[in-house]
């Protein structure tokens, strides 16, 4: 469900087309290792840089307060440390959806998306 959300929030995104939470254009964010976010950089997304789960915590909060970022994309390496805090800020706020990808070298993770799901209702 929440793939689908995104797939339709980049398309918005990639057209340059206004959404009717924002006033303006969103920001994409991408916060990880430097192998990470180079890429994203070179496409002309913003890079943070982030030397552990703490840090990448701390930049999460200072961007969901942000007004104009509509996506943070997370390496999943420091997203599975983190994971917990993560669903609390998204059960908080719905927007910047925060993306966990699959980040270079890692494997492959079943990931339970109705548990996960659930874990963000509360049910």
């Amino acid at each position: 469900m929440s793939l689908l959300v995104g797939v339709w929030f980049l398309k918005k995104i990639k057209k340059g087309m206004k959404l009717k939470l924002f006033d303006n254009k969103v920001r994409v964010v991408a916060i990880g290792s430097h192998v990470f976010i180079t890429s994203f950089k070179l496409a002309g997304v913003q890079g943070i840089k982030a030397d552990s789960p703490a840090d990448a915590l701390s930049e999460i909060t200072k961007i969901s307060s942000a007004d104009d970022v509509g996506l943070v994309l997370l390496s999943d390496d420091i997203g599975k440390k983190i994971r917990h805090n993560l669903t609390g800020i998204r059960t908080k706020r719905p927007i910047p959806l925060i993306f966990e990808l699959p980040s270079p070298g890692s494997t492959k993770e079943n990931v339970d998306y109705r548990a996960l799901l659930k874990q963000i209702l509360g049910v």
